[in-house]
């Protein structure tokens, strides 16, 4: 019997010379040793994610929502997935306009599924941009782990891939170990009855 469940790892920023591909390859790799998860990486770079947006909502076209097919692949991920993980760093004490957008272009997609957080950035290590997401994804009806990584001043806090820290990876354990437990009990509850968005 398969236990494990579909983790969606999302690399937020698209900037050139970004660090977040390097903080979800760590990531991943914490969420594979782990073994509660099958793991996939999704890098909102590889879409053409627009900023303009239809006139009426996700929500309220559903399935006939018109997204550019250009998209097809994210919203396939994201709709498969159990759970997520969104790497983000911090610009001008938030989130990045790609990550936005890409939430924007969803929403049943997200609801009543656990989202966690990996931040980096100087010396607040992106906590600012994860509070504007925890408000934004809980408008979405998903519901926010409490534990995230934080990785201040980046920079000069890892090396060859990895975080210097060494308490780092039992502080990923921490996270994911709340991620598994409700991407469980949300799976459950969403094949019990629909939820009432």
């Amino acid at each position: 019997m398969n236990n494990t469940h579909k983790l969606v790892i999302v690399v937020g920023s698209v900037r050139e010379g970004r660090f977040g591909p390097v903080v979800a390859a760590w990531v991943a790799e914490q969420a594979r040793l782990h073994g509660g998860f099958d793991v996939d990486v999704v890098d909102l770079a590889e879409f053409d994610v627009p900023l303009t947006l239809p006139a009426v909502s996700p929500k309220a076209a559903g399935a006939d929502y018109p997204r550019p097919a250009g998209l097809a692949g994210l919203t396939s991920a994201l709709e498969g997935a159990d759970a997520f993980i969104v790497v983000t760093p911090e610009y001008n004490h938030s989130y990045p306009a790609s990550l936005k957008a890409a939430i924007d272009w969803h929403f049943t997609q997200w609801t009543a599924k656990p989202v966690a957080f990996v931040s980096y950035g100087g010396a607040a290590g992106g906590r600012h941009a994860v509070l504007h997401l925890e408000n934004v994804l809980t408008e979405l009806h998903a519901v926010t782990v409490r534990d995230g990584l934080v990785f201040p001043n980046y920079f000069t806090a890892w090396q060859d891939g990895r975080p210097l820290d060494p308490a780092a990876a039992g502080y990923a354990k921490t996270l994911l170990d709340q991620l598994t437990w409700w991407a469980g009990a949300l799976h459950a509850a969403r094949a019990s009855a629909p939820y009432p968005a």
